[in-house]
């Protein structure tokens, strides 16, 4: 198991927003696509930032301040992403081993870490993938 790879673990299939983008587009992508964890790129692919759920928690008008749903999404499809985007993002590569990657997400108390190849982004590891790994183990374990 010290030998997986972050590309034996990471989805590629990609949800991804680019900078104009909104918070009401991304929060509808976030509920659409049943995910917590929206990279941003660049216009030739390359990670600009991320997009937590958390971020938009934090960004979104407050239900307390009484507007209506289209009063709201107004609001929220005036603001861009990069606006409330994590610039500085710690990312991991294809090759660098799944312990290394499982270690940094503990360590820094992170929920993912796009993967980069180079300046593109080619995949996303998330804490879901190795809850899905440490199952697969579990269940081979109990034969």
């Amino acid at each position: 198991m010290n030998q997986l790879k972050v590309s034996d673990l990471m989805s590629t299939e990609l949800i991804t927003l680019e900078l104009e983008e909104t918070l009401n587009l991304a929060s509808k992508l976030m509920r659409l696509g049943r995910v917590r964890h929206l990279p941003v790129v660049d216009r030739h692919g390359r990670l600009a930032g991320l997009v937590t759920h958390r971020d938009l928690l934090n960004a979104q008008v407050s239900a307390l301040a009484g507007l209506s749903d289209d009063e709201t999404d107004e609001i929220e499809d005036g603001i861009a992403v990069s606006e409330i985007m994590i610039s500085d993002v710690l990312t991991a590569s294809p090759d660098d081993t799944a312990l290394k990657a499982a270690e940094m997400l503990r360590e820094h108390r992170y929920g993912c870490l796009p993967v980069v190849d180079g300046d593109k982004l080619v995949g996303i590891i998330t804490e879901a993938d190795f809850l899905e790994l440490v199952i697969k183990a579990l269940r081979g374990a109990g034969k």
